[in-house]
């Protein structure tokens, strides 16, 4: 967007405002990519300042060319989520989430959403990038492929990839769920 551009150059040449009116248009997608990816809300709050404070230091690699800002802002994201988990040790923590889901999750809307989180949490952090900045951050092949720094085809592939891990996952929980039901 021509405006992230002109907001950007304005913010690094030191106009506040500017780089306010940036955060404001551009932070809760940073945001909800951080959370899906971490499952943390205070780890992706904490992700979407490094990331416009490593915007303000480095913003200069940005390059129009290559595509819009915000693939390059889920760039510098993705970079700093894997480094933030293991500094905390959020990882294992993320596993566990994911092997003690209860089996019953799935009887209302809230936590069969849950369900899903935990799933997407779950996947490869290559397939997970891949499902999340596509079909829930709803970026293009092309944007996925900018912020993922890889060719379109590796998004596709990936997601693809991610997509039947995804389905795998749900459809074995479907299937545990059933026969615990049927058992009561």
């Amino acid at each position: 967007m021509a405006s992230d551009e002109k907001w950007l150059a304005e913010a690094l040449a030191g106009d506040e405002h500017s780089f306010s009116l940036l955060y404001r248009a551009r932070q809760g997608a940073i945001y909800r990519f951080a959370l899906h990816m971490s499952g943390d809300p205070a780890l992706a709050e904490d992700v979407t300042q490094e990331v416009f404070l490593a915007l303000l230091e480095r913003g200069n690699r940005y390059d129009p060319a290559r595509g819009p800002l915000l693939p390059f802002l889920y760039g510098i994201a993705r970079h700093l989520i894997p480094r933030r988990l293991e500094k905390i040790g959020a990882d294992a923590a993320l596993e566990q989430l994911a092997v003690d889901e209860d089996l019953l999750d799935d009887l209302t809307r809230r936590e069969t959403i849950e369900s899903v989180r935990r799933a997407v949490l779950s996947l490869p952090l290559v397939y997970r990038e891949a499902v999340v900045l596509f079909d829930l951050e709803g970026a293009s092949y092309e944007e996925a492929a900018a912020a993922l720094d890889c060719p379109v085809g590796t998004v596709r592939s990936r997601l693809s990839r991610g997509r039947a891990l995804l389905a795998q996952k749900l459809d074995g929980r479907k299937l545990e769920a059933n026969a615990v039901r049927s058992l009561s």
